[in-house]
């Protein structure tokens, strides 16, 4: 068995176990949640469709991130 190229021992939150968090929870939230939030405003063409989706998107990564962030803080060993 080879030895593994790199070893971490983060102090405190791991970063990169935030990130993960983040970006897998807020595809699996955050799409839906801007589906239907979508059907609330009339977006009548692709341009006004990308931007909203852009918007809410941009607002659910930063709380996800918040909440993942606290959760990590909170639960570290």
């Amino acid at each position: 068995m080879p030895e593994p190229v790199e070893t971490t021992n983060p102090e405190g939150v791991d970063y990169g176990w935030v990130m993960q968090v983040t970006f897998v929870t807020t595809i699996a939230v955050g799409a839906p949640v801007v589906a239907l939030l979508s059907t609330v405003f009339t977006l009548p063409t692709w341009g006004s469709r990308v931007g909203f989706a852009v918007r809410v998107g941009a607002v659910i990564w930063f709380l996800t991130a918040l909440v993942v962030f606290a959760y990590a803080k909170r639960h570290q060993e």
